[in-house]
């Protein structure tokens, strides 16, 4: 029987009991316990905790379910940077002590499929549980990977000897440095799989939804670090691609070379496609304005071009908004807006395919 390879889980913590997060951990915890796969070690790096944390974690460590480390910290990507260099797993996972994984098959069939394929990484779908209540899907969108993270990091799995190589995340990101990680892989087309399986359940932290601000700078921050050698980028072009995902075009012609030739255009379209969801989403009266106008609506405007070009009348019988003469007020223009509802990439699935069976990224065929 073939040696089968290790898989460190690691969790950041930080005053577990004083936050009510006792009963979320104990779940984590168990839930890994009852995974199918037989050699995981879960490594939990605690910032230094002054309630019952360590007590806690003691308790654990003591019935041989986890390794601990407690000790101070600058940020979650810095213990999960101090988690990896004391992982003795070839892949790592990252789950909050919020988290937990409920398919207790998925890490078995995960390690297969990255073995299969000599991945680099792998990600997958995810379940989100916001702060307010409301539970949603999270399904990954890897031709997107480049405009925001392509999945939740709780749903991938990295080889650690990729991370070690490309110098861990970079912990100047305090949220972020795990979208700038993927970039930084995809850029140097390591290879990645897709586990078709919804998996794993995480909660979006209040931190995140609260500052909308401090994560956009973060994202900009991304792009600049890792876009700024491939073109030059304008304030406005960061603007827009920080709001709207809208990427200049040179820039996503240096990236659809990463893809193979038949796979550029869907990529392309891809990217096209979360532009317009996000432009259509944060400007909502875009497409209820442009579908306002009906034909009679059409009718009258090419009336009043007609009138336009006649002479006029000294008065009108018709009074409209207030306008003396009663013609209708200029309708603004929508720059490359057609008005028709166009999917969201983030939210495809092919409900064909074999959940247990890979989806090669076009990349990496």
């Amino acid at each position: 029987m073939p040696d089968i390879p290790l898989v460190t889980v690691i969790t950041p913590t930080n005053n577990i009991v004083d936050n009510e997060l006792t009963d979320d951990f104990n779940l984590l915890v168990s839930l890994l316990d009852k995974q199918n796969y037989p050699n995981i070690e879960h490594i939990v790096i605690d910032k230094a905790s002054k309630d019952g944390t360590v007590q806690l974690l003691q308790d654990y460590k003591n019935k041989g379910y986890i390794q601990y480390y407690s000790e101070f910290d600058n940020g979650k990507f810095a213990a999960i940077n101090k988690g990896i260099m004391h992982a003795n797993g070839k892949y790592v996972t990252f789950l909050g002590c919020d988290d937990f994984i409920h398919n207790i098959m998925a890490i078995s069939q995960i390690i297969e499929i990255m073995e299969n394929y000599d991945a680099a990484f792998s990600y997958g779908a995810s379940t989100v549980i916001h702060p307010e209540g409301v539970v949603f899907p999270f399904e990954p969108s890897i031709y997107n990977a480049f405009q925001v993270m392509p999945c939740a990091k709780q749903a991938m799995f990295f080889k650690k000897s990729v991370l070690a190589a490309e110098g861990y995340f970079d912990e100047k990101f305090k949220n972020m440095a795990d979208f700038d990680m993927v970039i930084r892989l995809m850029l140097k087309e390591y290879t990645g799989v897709l586990y078709n399986n919804n998996y794993v359940t995480w909660k979006l932290s209040e931190e995140v939804v609260g500052n909308p601000d401090m994560i956009n700078n973060e994202i900009k921050a991304v792009y600049i670090k890792n876009y700024r050698n491939l073109v030059q980028l304008t304030d406005k072009m960061l603007e827009d691609m920080v709001t709207y995902s809208k990427f200049p075009q040179p820039l996503l012609d240096r990236l659809a070379q990463l893809f193979p030739d038949e796979n550029r255009q869907e990529f392309l379209d891809a990217c096209e496609n979360m532009y317009q969801t996000r432009y259509n989403l944060l400007n909502p009266q875009t497409e209820a304005d442009e579908s306002s106008i009906t034909e009679e609506a059409l009718n009258e405007e090419e009336v009043q071009t007609e009138q336009q070009s006649q002479p006029q009348p000294q008065k009108s019988s018709m009074n409209q908004s207030g306008m003396g003469m009663g013609q209708a007020s200029p309708r603004p223009a929508m720059p490359g807006m057609s008005g028709m509802p166009r999917p969201n990439p983030g939210l495809q699935t092919n409900p064909q395919m074999n959940p247990t069976r890979p989806q090669m990224p076009p990349r990496f065929q």
